[in-house]
């Protein structure tokens, strides 16, 4: 057979067939191999944990409060009519004695004048018969009675001109001075005691709290008392703590019976005026020294019906639950008391996915993958390494031979096509 002779028609036709069957199972080989790890074992969740290092704290109670103004006046009219003027800016500071309010005079004026003139007439019929008693042209009962009559005209002569005055209502204390509860045209009645606004001296500010049985569970004997405090602090609406520390002014020696609580009142220097009253805000009380406790964040902390859990990573890099007891809140993380020691991870992320007994992958807050300062391209730990371009070569060797082969017969499927 010569090295010319040309193979039958049917067999030339059937080479690409043979070539596109050769490249299918190559990729099936190739796709099964990349496969395979997915049924093995599952792979390591990556995971930041907290390595935990014991500290020394003070010990301290966090409770709710409210600020109040270390005197606050409520500013009633004493006598009624007619609200004519409000005198004052509402908010603004007031000093003691300024007018506040204006109320209608004219009925005062007139009641002072008659009661006056009834003064001025009883003093000369005293005058006259102290003179006729010196004679003893009248009875000394004459006289009393006359003398009686006076004293009465005289005091309801001093009541006119008080209530005349108190037709300008002035500012009791120094202080802020509130809202206007009522405005210009108001009738004002002394029967209900209105109440016209308040004023509020707010330097020293006063913060009023209260401690129930289960904040004092954790003190000596379940009781606090003015010794045991060392210090008080106040931490804002914004959650930074006051710059001026504080002290108790008053403890209260039996619990309220309406809110159950043991009622106690702290006083903070306001010279700035960064404290307002009514504010609500949270009050550290310092009780001591907390030794070997650890911080852990709290939303690392979960909470079961049988107590408080955080997860941990044990020898095996395997996720491990371990029950803990906390103290209060310091900033954004919980005092732990017991139930940890120093060395153990916490896990403090990825929380959801993090079963008990699921392997992890381990890392500090600062070597997350793809966190400033790792290197860039490093895979997440537990997370298999890229392909190399190498290990995808002999898989495409058999498709660059089976496209020499097309390219012998690139007519083939064009002849076939006009038979």
């Amino acid at each position: 057979m010569s090295s010319t002779q040309q193979f039958p028609a049917p067999l030339l036709r059937l080479r690409p067939a043979a070539a596109a069957l050769v490249l299918a199972l190559g990729l099936a080989a190739c796709s099964g191999e990349n496969a395979a790890p997915q049924g093995g074992a599952p792979q390591a969740l990556p995971v930041t944990v907290l390595e935990m290092q014991p500290q020394n704290l003070p010990a301290s109670l966090e409770l709710m409060a409210q600020t109040e103004g270390a005197k606050e006046t409520e500013v009633r009219a004493r006598v009624g009519g007619i609200l004519m003027k409000r005198l004052y800016q509402e908010g603004a500071l007031v000093k003691a004695g300024q007018p506040l309010f204006q109320i209608d005079r004219a009925p005062y004026e007139i009641a002072l004048a008659e009661a006056k003139a009834k003064a001025e007439q009883t003093a000369r019929e005293e005058g006259r018969l102290k003179g006729l008693l010196a004679r003893q042209a009248v009875s000394q009962k004459e006289y009393d009675d006359a003398a009686s009559n006076n004293a009465i005209a005289q005091a309801a002569l001093r009541q006119a001109q008080l209530n005349l005055s108190w037709t300008t209502v002035t500012a009791p204390v120094s202080g802020t001075s509130g809202r206007a509860v009522k405005s210009e045209g108001n009738l004002i009645n002394t029967s209900d005691a209105s109440l016209l606004t308040s004023v509020y001296q707010a330097n020293p500010m006063w913060v009023r709290f209260g401690l129930s049985e289960s904040d004092t569970a954790n003190l000596p004997g379940g009781q606090l008392k003015a010794e045991m405090v060392s210090g008080v602090e106040l931490i804002l609406p914004d959650g930074s703590v006051y710059d001026k520390p504080g002290k108790i002014n008053f403890l209260a020696s039996t619990i309220d019976t309406t809110l159950g609580t043991q009622q106690l009142r702290a006083e903070f220097d306001n010279s700035d005026g960064k404290l307002l009253p009514g504010q609500f805000v949270r009050v550290r009380l310092l009780t001591g020294n907390r030794e070997g406790v650890f911080l852990v964040p709290q939303a690392a902390v979960m909470q079961t019906e049988q107590a408080r859990l955080v997860m941990v990573v044990d020898a095996e890099s395997k996720v491990a639950p371990r029950p803990v007891q906390t103290a209060e809140w310091r900033g954004k993380d919980w005092v732990i008391t017991g139930g940890l020691k120093a060395g153990d991870k916490v896990i403090v992320d990825n929380l959801m996915k993090a079963r008990p007994g699921a392997p992890v992958a381990p890392h500090g807050p600062q070597a997350a993958p793809g966190a400033p300062g790792a290197a860039p391209g490093t895979p997440a730990q537990g997370q298999p390494a890229a392909a190399k371009p190498a290990d995808a070569a002999p898989a495409a060797a058999p498709a660059k031979g089976a496209e020499g082969d097309a390219a012998k017969t690139p007519a083939q499927p064009a002849a076939q096509g006009k038979q």
